[in-house]
C-alpha cells in the first residue's frame, strides 16, 4: 500500500489552503498547522512531506508573513497553485442577515470582502483564519457575529450561508507555492517554468539597477519583483523574485551572473513548472 503524501497548511479544516491541497493532491492528507511557522517547521521536521503555503492574492497583495519566513526556511519551492477565491458570510442556524453585527475572519478574507462588509454595515474583526473563525462562531453561537470562509468550512462547522461570493472582485485569486526539504528543480526544456529566487543587493550606487539590467539585455521576463526590510533595518532590503525559465537557460544564466555581481547574497528557493493557470491571464495592452 503506498503511503499518503502528508501535506502541511496554515489554518484549520476547511481553509482555503486546506481547498487547494484537495484541488492540487486529491489523494494527499492534509495536515492543518496553527500557524506559518508551524506549518514550516512540520515540513522541516518531515512530520510533514510538503506544504501549501499561500504567497500572494490578486486583490489583498503579497502575504507578507511568508516573504520573512521562506527564505529562512531553509525550505524549497517545488510547485505552485493558482486558488479563486470565493468568501461566503455564515452564522449559525435561525439568524438571520439583519441580525448581523459583527463579521470574523482572516485579515486577507476581511479586506478581499471590504466593500460588502461596508455595505452590510457590520465590524470586522481579524481572526487567526478563515475557517477558524467558522468554528469560532459555531461554537460560541453568538447570533450576531458572522464568519467570513469557504462553503467547506460552513458544511464543517454546521454554518448557514447567509450571502455568496462577497469577495469585492471577481478575480479574486489566491497563489499558492508548494514547499519540500529538498530542492527539487524542473528539468530544463520540460515546459514553462518558474525560477524563485531571493537577493540583497552590494550596498553601491545604483546597485539595484545595475543588478536588474541583465533581465533586460537578456530577454528575460520578470514576473514578480518583491522588496522587505531584514531584521527592522532601514538599510537592509532583501527582494523576492520570480522569473521565467530555467537558470540554465542562456538568457538567464546570463541574468543571474550579472545579478550575483551586484550582489551580496543571493539564492534559488526553486525551479518548477509554471501552473497552466499562468496562461489565462495576460496584461491588457493600451
Amino acid at each position: 500500500m503506498t503511503k499518503k503524501l502528508k501535506i502541511a497548511f496554515q489554518g484549520e479544516p476547511g481553509a482555503n489552503s486546506h481547498i487547494a491541497i484537495v484541488e492540487a493532491y486529491p489523494d494527499a492528507e492534509p495536515m492543518p498547522c496553527p500557524t506559518f511557522e508551524d506549518a514550516l517547521a512540520a515540513i522541516s521536521s518531515g512530520e510533514a512531506d510538503l506544504g501549501m503555503i499561500p504567497i500572494e492574492n490578486s486583490v489583498a497583495g503579497r502575504v507578507a508573513d511568508i516573504h520573512h519566513l521562506l527564505p529562512a526556511s531553509g525550505l524549497f519551492i517545488v510547485g505552485e497553485w493558482f486558488l479563486p477565491i470565493r468568501h461566503q458570510l455564515m452564522a449559525i442556524k435561525g439568524v438571520k442577515l439583519a441580525d448581523i453585527k459583527s463579521v470574523e475572519s482572516h485579515v486577507q478574507a476581511l479586506g478581499q470582502c471590504r466593500r460588502t462588509i461596508r455595505k452590510l454595515g457590520i465590524k470586522p474583526i481579524v481572526a487567526g483564519d478563515t475557517a477558524g473563525s467558522a468554528r469560532d462562531v459555531s461554537e460560541r453561537g453568538d447570533k450576531s457575529v458572522a464568519a467570513i470562509a469557504s462553503r467547506l468550512a460552513a458544511d464543517i462547522y454546521g454554518l448557514n450561508i447567509l450571502a455568496e461570493d462577497i469577495e469585492d472582485e471577481a478575480h479574486n485569486t489566491t497563489r499558492f507555492v508548494v514547499l519540500a526539504r529538498e530542492a527539487k528543480w524542473a528539468a530544463q526544456g520540460s515546459g514553462p517554468l518558474v525560477t524563485s529566487f531571493v537577493f540583497r543587493v552590494r550596498n553601491l550606487p545604483a546597485a539595484l539597477y545595475k543588478a536588474l539590467g541583465g533581465f533586460a539585455t537578456n530577454g528575460v521576463n520578470m514576473t514578480k519583483l518583491e522588496s522587505y526590510m531584514v531584521d527592522g533595518n532601514f538599510f537592509a532590503t532583501q527582494f523576492y523574485a520570480d522569473v521565467d525559465g530555467h537558470p540554465d537557460d542562456r538568457g538567464l544564466a546570463f541574468a543571474l551572473e550579472e545579478l550575483k555581481f551586484f550582489s551580496r547574497e543571493f539564492r534559488i528557493l526553486g525551479v518548477y513548472p509554471g501552473n497552466p493557470f499562468r496562461a489565462t491571464f495576460s496584461e491588457t495592452q493600451d
